[in-house]
């Protein structure tokens, strides 16, 4: 489960000392791109408030909307596993997608053709440049495991993800699993 190199399609769990940090306190990321250059993920355990139709009305579905990350917060990003009805998308891994024709997307939502377990919507992303994710490694912010539900993360309930995969770790991890998200107001 836990990995040492890092690739496009795995997970990055947030470490749990990782305290007051609103985008990454508990994260679990799906890492959607990582080369030389950097890397691309997006978090997809932090549900937003809104719905695809509070944001883009003329679609017909209450699908949530997750907060992708800090950069670029103001577009809206989709990953899916239905790269037969969604042409351009690019493959992460795994038989996940990201991004893809839009209007093509819009209409196959309100055609019923595809739900919510077939695609998830971000507000923003989370990106790090060059070796800096390298660097948070280095520095025990995150724990690389593989994508064991592979493209049915999508559709995978984010309430307690984060502690599921605390526990998953075992040893010196169980303790966090039941810990306050904030241990000072406790």
């Amino acid at each position: 489960m836990i990995s040492e190199k890092l690739n496009k399609g795995q997970l990055l769990i947030a470490e749990p000392y990782i305290i007051g940090d609103l985008s990454f306190n508990r994260s679990v990321i799906l890492l959607a791109d990582h080369n030389q250059d950097g890397s691309v993920g997006f978090i997809i355990n932090k549900p937003l408030k809104y719905t695809i139709h509070d944001l883009i009305p003329e679609i017909k579905a209450n699908f949530k909307i997750y907060n992708g990350g800090p950069v670029e917060q103001d577009n809206l990003y989709f990953i899916h596993n239905v790269p037969d009805l969604i042409p351009n998308s690019v493959e992460i891994s795994n038989g996940i997608y990201w991004g893809g024709n839009f209007e093509s997307t819009k209409l196959l939502i309100n055609s019923g053709k595809i739900n919510k377990n077939n695609v998830r919507f971000f507000l923003g992303y989370t990106g790090w440049d060059g070796k800096q994710l390298e660097s948070e490694m280095d520095s025990n912010s995150w724990i690389v495991a593989n994508n064991s539900y592979e493209n049915k993360i999508i559709g995978k309930s984010t309430t307690h993800f984060w502690k599921e995969k605390i526990i998953e770790l075992g040893g010196e991890y169980l303790i966090w699993s039941n810990a306050p998200e904030n241990p000072y107001l406790n």
